[in-house]
């Protein structure tokens, strides 16, 4: 069989599964598990999927964007440990920006520092960081009703005003060689400003969003740290040669 009519199994059975094993495209392509694994890694490299062990995974929509309701569904038990092992690195006294999200707004509950700021253009997270008893300023604009996030011209004229000791960031993608990436523009130019803005910076995301590009880059690896869960499926230490990659594990 010709490499161009095996691309072409592997990439049509991936759109109707989203998943696919090694073992699977042995039996479809009479094909040997070494041939297939350099397959998937050129079908990699030309961003048509994303390796996991023992297969890959089909790429999702780089304009793609989840609601709220639907990401709050979603890994929920990484998200918990990502965000407590987050809130546990802020020290007293700090000023700290909170990115819109379902992870960020999962650390509200563990900030127990004394005298901190915490600046945000969360709409969810206020009234968590009110019950808190927490020193906050609302980064105000428009609206994204998705996402519950404040973005535009005003909202970036507003942050500009501000300086940070840390930022937590959400983000729907990261790649190894396109960075940080997120569906909107407007929100990833709030996000690229926040990062600019703070002397330290971390991305919060569970292995999911990696290999993953979305259609704008609000960072490159380099300019955060990331805090994620131990999952078999994905290989970090590429990504270790660019950025600190925090793995929590309890």
């Amino acid at each position: 069989m010709l490499i161009t009519e095996r691309h072409q199994l592997i990439l049509k059975l991936l759109k109707e599964k989203g998943n696919v094993k090694i073992h699977e495209l042995v039996e479809l392509t009479n094909t040997s598990e070494s041939t297939l694994r350099r397959d998937l890694d050129q079908l990699e490299k030309q961003n048509y999927l994303k390796r996991v062990h023992g297969g890959a995974s089909l790429l999702h929509s780089k304009r793609d964007e989840p609601s709220v309701f639907e990401k709050i569904t979603q890994n929920l038990e990484e998200k918990a440990k990502i965000a407590k092992y987050a809130a546990e690195l802020i020290l007293d006294g700090d000023c700290v920006y909170l990115d819109a999200g379902t992870t960020t707004y999962q650390m509200i509950k563990h900030l127990r520092q004394k005298d901190i700021v915490v600046i945000t253009n969360g709409i969810d997270h206020l009234d968590a960081l009110l019950e808190n008893d927490i020193c906050t300023y609302f980064i105000g604009g428009f609206v994204k009703k998705i996402t519950k996030a404040t973005v535009g011209r005003y909202a970036y004229e507003s942050i500009k005003k501000y300086r940070f000791d840390k930022c937590f960031m959400g983000a729907n993608a990261i790649h190894y060689n396109f960075g940080l990436t997120t569906p909107d523009p407007e929100e990833a130019q709030i996000k690229e400003r926040a990062i600019f803005l703070s002397r330290e910076a971390f991305v919060l995301a569970d292995h999911t969003k990696f290999g993953e590009v979305s259609f704008s880059k609000f960072a490159d690896l380099n300019q955060t740290k990331v805090i994620t869960n131990e999952e078999g499926t994905i290989t970090l230490g590429k990504y270790k040669e660019k950025t600190e990659i925090i793995i929590v594990r309890d």
